[in-house]
């Protein structure tokens, strides 16, 4: 009869109990059009308990269960900035922690029983640590592509805007316009903002919820202005003109700054890689002269 070895027992077990949980992680999707519509309609929106939208239960169970709320509200945060991607709910990315999570734990209890050793130990420890916050990394790298984005897209939406309120449209109007027109992910929020509004919800809570939601300095700096703006009566044309002229000036500051910043950054190859080369090329041939002459 044949026997395995311990360690390989356990990757074994460790293998086949984590990857049906890894395809479960990442295929699984909400069953029927009304539930796909439902969550579309409530993604990101708070509701009260009696009103929140039933769940999997499997999902919910482990997302109570297996993260702390601190996590979660982490997570919530992260997938806002991030623009709340459809194919990676909060559920699904604790799913995928967790899972990337044991299956790390599990091989790495395989490389310890193999060798076991302080080193291993730790280097064990220290995989399935990063293979834990894999995914939320993965998020706030999204998240932060989004928002140099949305930083690069604003100075010339509200170029566009102002164009539009000096022609004689409203504010919202202009705002509409401007996400029509668009195709980046601050045309996406000017959408979401004005559908916000259009369901009820206060114009300026809704502005303040777009910079809260987006997290770009310079979009909320804008904001600030406009209900500013709103509140005292200040026209909002000389508003979208100051701050155009305003974004543009800093969007042209940044980049110099990263020009300036170039130099910098190529020392360093140019002192690892190039220059060891020439030198080679250089010295190379009077060396093995020198070599060839003494020896």
């Amino acid at each position: 009869m044949l026997t395995l070895p311990v360690p390989v027992l356990a990757a074994v077990l460790a293998v086949a109990s984590a990857v049906p949980l890894l395809g479960w992680a990442l295929l699984a999707r909400p069953e029927g059009a009304g539930d796909r519509a439902r969550d579309n309609l409530v993604r990101g929106i708070v509701l009260p308990d009696a009103r929140q939208p039933r769940r999997r239960p499997a999902q919910a169970r482990l997302t109570r269960s297996l993260t702390p709320r601190g996590t979660l509200a982490r997570l919530d945060r992260l997938a806002a900035t991030a623009g709340r991607p459809a194919a990676w709910p909060v559920p699904r990315l604790v799913a995928a922690k967790v899972v990337l999570a044991a299956v790390a734990g599990g091989l790495g209890l395989v490389v310890v029983l193999a060798r076991p050793g302080v080193l291993t130990v730790a280097l064990a420890v220290v995989v399935t640590g990063v293979s834990y916050v894999v995914p939320e990394l993965l998020l706030h790298s999204r998240g932060q592509e989004r928002q140099a984005a949305i930083g690069l897209e604003l100075a010339d939406t509200l170029d566009q805007m102002t164009i539009a309120v000096e022609a004689g449209l409203g504010f919202e109007a202009a705002m509409a316009r401007a996400g029509r027109n668009g195709k980046g992910p601050l045309a996406e929020e000017l959408v979401r903002t004005l559908q916000d509004i259009a369901v009820g919800q206060p114009r300026r809570e809704a502005y303040l919820a777009l910079a809260e939601r987006t997290g770009v300095p310079d979009l909320r700096r804008f904001i600030r202005a406009v209900v500013q703006a709103d509140a005292y009566g200040v026209s909002i044309a000389d508003v979208l003109r100051t701050q155009a002229a305003e974004m543009r000036l800093k969007r042209r500051q940044r980049a110099e700054e990263k020009a300036m910043q170039i130099p910098v950054k190529v020392i360093f190859p140019l002192i690892l890689c190039i220059l060891p080369t020439l030198f080679i090329v250089l010295l190379g041939p009077a060396v093995l002269d020198i070599v060839a002459a003494f020896g």
